[in-house]
C-alpha cells in the first residue's frame, strides 16, 4: 500500500541471477479441516496418525502436519500450525484446531454437521459476505472441506449410520491477529475468519488483496451505501474519513495498488459515486496512467512531471528541480515552494481523466490529491 512504501524501488531491471523461489503454504481453511479430521478420528478412538491428508477443492490433496490431538469423555480434539509459506500472512504460525462432538440423533435419517465459531473465530454482524449474519466466519469452502474430510473418517468405520455432528474451530489468540485485518470493518467480530477458496496460499497474493476489495464494496452495498471511497492505504483512509465524516465506516474501502480493479469493480457493482484520495506520488502515477501502482512496478516518471511544470509554469528552471527531484514527495515540496498549484492542478486532472477510463461512464466520479499532513491540495470531480 501507499502509505507503507517506505523504500525507493530502483528502476526494474533483469535480474542478474535467478530469484529465490517462493514457498507456497496452506489455508486457514485447510487447517481447520485437517485438525476437524484428527478430531473425528480421536472421536471414534481410531488411529490419528500425525499428518492428516486433506482434499483441496481444486483437486489433489496436501498432507497436513498435526500439532497435536486428543480425547475427552465426550468429544475429539485436534490443532495444526498454519503455515502460510512465504506468504507475509498474519496468521501464519497460528494454532487453529476443532473440537468435534456427536450431535443427538434425531431419527430423521439426516446428515448434519453443525458449525460453531470457538475461541478466536470471528461471527458475521453485517449482510453482503458469503454468509447469513449471525454465523461462525467459516467461509463455505473451508466448510465443505471440513464436510468432506469429516465424511471420509466417518465412512471408514460408519458407512451406514447418517452422521451427525457440532464441529468448533478455535483460534487461539484470533481476536488478537483479527485486530490486524480487515474483518472488523467487513462485520466480523470476535476473531479470524477461517477463508480459502483453493486451500492453498500463494506468496503475496494479489488474488486475496482483489478479493478483500470485492467483499468490502460487497458490504457496502447490502447496507444501502450510494458513495464508496477508495484509499490507497490505512494513514490515506485516515484523511479521508476526517474530509468526509458524515460517510459511515463502510464507505471507506482501502485499494492499496489494484487502482484499476477497484475502479472497475464498483463500477460493474453499479456504485452510484466514487471518490478516491491519494498522496502526491500515488496521485502522478493515477495521472500517467498506471494501474497497478505498487513501487516495486517502478517509480513515477519525473521527467513528465517536470515537462508538464514547464507546460504550466513556462518556467524552465522550475521545470529542471521537479525532474531531478529524488522522490515525488520531493517534488510536491519544490512545486509548494514555488506556489505551483497549477502543477497540482493538472495532475489532479489527469488523475481523474484515468479514474474515469477505468470506471466508464456509469458512476460519479470525484478524486482528491492529499498532501502528507492530509490536507486537500487539490479537489476535482466528473
Amino acid at each position: 500500500m501507499e502509505d507503507q512504501d517506505l523504500v525507493n524501488y530502483p528502476n526494474m531491471e533483469k535480474p542478474t541471477r535467478p530469484r529465490k523461489e517462493l514457498r507456497q503454504g496452506f489455508s486457514t481453511g485447510t487447517a481447520a479441516a485437517a485438525a476437524a479430521q484428527g478430531a473425528l478420528r480421536e472421536l471414534l478412538k481410531l488411529p490419528c496418525p500425525e499428518t492428516v491428508e486433506v482434499d483441496l477443492p481444486g483437486g489433489g490433496s496436501l498432507n497436513v502436519p498435526l500439532h497435536y490431538h486428543r480425547r475427552s469423555s465426550n468429544e475429539g480434539l485436534a490443532a495444526v500450525i498454519k503455515d502460510a509459506g512465504d506468504d507475509p500472512d498474519v496468521t501464519n504460525g497460528a494454532e487453529i484446531g476443532a473440537l468435534v462432538r456427536l450431535l443427538n440423533s434425531n431419527n430423521s435419517g439426516k446428515e448434519e454437521i453443525r458449525f460453531l465459531a470457538g475461541e478466536g473465530v470471528g461471527r458475521v454482524t453485517k449482510p453482503g459476505l458469503a454468509l447469513p449474519v449471525g454465523e461462525p466466519a467459516i467461509n463455505p469452502v473451508p466448510r465443505k472441506m471440513i464436510r468432506r474430510g469429516l465424511e471420509k473418517v466417518w465412512h471408514e468405520v460408519l458407512p451406514e449410520k447418517p452422521m451427525r455432528l457440532e464441529v468448533e474451530i478455535f483460534v487461539p489468540k484470533g481476536e488478537e491477529l483479527a485486530r490486524r485485518t480487515l474483518n472488523p470493518r467487513l462485520g466480523i467480530l470476535g476473531g479470524l475468519s477461517i477463508l480459502g477458496t483453493t486451500g492453498l496460499v500463494k506468496p503475496f497474493s494479489h488474488a486475496a488483496y482483489r478479493a478483500t476489495i470485492a467483499a468490502s464494496l460487497k458490504v457496502a452495498q447490502a447496507l444501502g451505501i450510494r458513495q464508496i471511497v477508495f484509499s490507497t492505504g490505512g494513514k490515506s483512509e485516515k484523511y479521508m474519513q476526517a474530509l468526509l465524516p458524515e460517510l459511515p465506516e463502510e464507505a471507506f474501502v482501502q485499494m492499496g495498488d489494484y487502482v484499476r480493479f477497484a475502479l472497475k469493480t464498483a463500477a460493474n457493482m453499479k456504485v452510484p459515486e466514487i471518490t478516491v484520495g491519494a498522496f502526491f506520488g500515488k496521485a502522478v502515477k493515477i495521472a500517467q496512467g498506471w494501474g497497478h501502482t505498487h513501487a516495486s512496478r517502478g517509480l513515477a516518471d519525473l521527467n513528465k512531471l517536470g515537462r508538464m511544470t514547464e507546460e504550466k509554469t513556462r518556467d524552465a528552471k522550475l521545470a529542471r528541480k521537479v525532474s531531478r527531484a529524488n522522490t515525488a514527495r520531493q517534488a510536491l515540496e519544490i512545486l509548494l515552494a514555488a506556489q505551483a498549484q497549477p502543477v497540482v492542478a493538472a495532475v489532479g486532472k489527469r488523475m481523474l481523466a484515468a479514474l474515469r477510463n477505468y470506471a466508464g461512464l456509469g458512476p460519479g466520479l470525484a478524486a482528491v490529491i492529499l498532501d502528507f499532513d492530509g490536507e486537500p491540495l487539490w479537489q476535482g470531480e466528473t
